[in-house]
């Protein structure tokens, strides 16, 4: 595999600790388990300099998930995902990683009738905050990160979208630890764009890293495709172009070939056809922003707030009262606001001469 990772030009790759050790009867089987991967894993980046991008627990394939890891109402199971979280982190650090990705593929439930969602929530908030204690007691640098999910498997899970996350991390004052994973394939089961939540997240300096798959919208469930649309590639871009990178971040595909496709070399090709994409989508964004002409539309679109009334309620410096009076400071037939077009055909159409 790591000659393949430099075949394809791959500098850095990612991993669930289940992927690459299986589970033991014990904690310590498993862990020892892992320890003899990860110490192979260790000589391999140092052969190739192939780098760990991020690690992560998968809390959710093995039965004992069934409810949930970090809000699973037995309080055994929680304390074992505690175990096996603190112990990735642990190798994740040791193999340099540049972030520690959670994602709660179960962490939601199925019925209300036996469902306590606030105490749930509490228990995962207190799960959170005991990995960001053992992360700065072993000394890791990474960056911390939340990828959010709307269902699939659990019915209502609680990480349903960016904003969601962002609502949580900020109720349970955790919004300076993390940032979020984006997988716009989530995004779109969440019923958005595939850009929606990545340009959410950015917008409040909380995009930390990308899982750029995609899926089918016509089936409703996490296909995991490799992302193949230049202009929804176009969309990220811009947003990352924007907030300047992703820091720590990166762009991962936690992709799979279809079935259909059976031939060794489909992998290769997924693989490179989705790299070019996102290059691709990166040469467009940068046209866009250096030409500007979007930008200036759109800032046009929003022109109004330029005025000394609208920095004043920018700046929580206005009032009802105040707005009142601006609109009786205009004559009766003045009154009602015009019709202002958002002019989203010019936008679609300007947007394609890029792409």
């Amino acid at each position: 595999m790591p000659s393949n990772f430099k075949r394809l030009g791959v500098e850095y790759y990612t991993f669930h600790d289940r992927d690459i050790a299986p589970t033991g009867e014990t904690v310590a089987q498993t862990n020892a388990k892992l320890d003899k991967i990860v110490a192979l894993a260790k000589e391999l980046q140092e052969a190739t300099n192939i780098k760990l991008l991020w690690g992560t627990a998968n809390l959710f394939s093995h039965p004992r998930y069934m409810n949930g890891a970090g809000t699973n109402p037995d309080l055994h199971v929680y304390a074992y995902a505690a175990a096996q979280v603190k112990k990735c982190m642990e190798v994740t650090k040791l193999l340099g990683g540049s972030g520690y990705v959670f994602w709660g593929g179960r962490e939601g439930y199925q019925s209300i009738l036996n469902t306590d969602i606030k105490l749930e929530l509490d228990h995962f908030a207190a799960f959170l905050k005991m990995a960001v204690d053992y992360k700065n007691k072993i000394g890791f640098t990474g960056q911390l990160l939340i990828e959010p999910k709307p269902r699939e498997p659990t019915k209502h899970q609680y990480d349903y979208d960016a904003q969601t996350v962002m609502g949580f991390l900020n109720h349970y004052g955790l919004s300076n630890d993390f940032k979020l994973n984006i997988e716009p394939n989530h995004t779109t089961l969440a019923g958005h764009d595939y850009e929606h939540d990545i340009e959410v997240a950015s917008r409040y300096g909380m995009l930390g890293s990308v899982d750029s798959n995609t899926g089918d919208t016509l089936l409703g469930w996490d296909t995991d495709q490799f992302p193949m649309d230049v202009k929804k590639a176009t969309l990220v871009m811009l947003t990352v172009l924007r907030q300047g990178g992703l820091g720590s971040g990166g762009l991962n595909f936690d992709s799979k070939v279809r079935r259909e496709s059976t031939d060794l070399d489909d992998v290769f090709i997924a693989h490179i056809g989705a790299m070019d994409t996102f290059a691709r989508g990166l040469l467009n964004a940068a046209a866009i922003l250096e030409k500007g002409d979007l930008e200036k539309l759109k800032s046009h679109r929003y022109s109004s707030w330029d005025s000394d009334l609208g920095r004043q309620v920018e700046e929580g410096k206005c009032d009802f009262e105040t707005l009142e009076k601006f609109i009786n400071s205009k004559k009766e037939s003045e009154q009602e606001p015009p019709r202002t077009s958002g002019k989203q055909e010019k936008f679609e159409t300007m947007f394609n001469r890029y792409v």
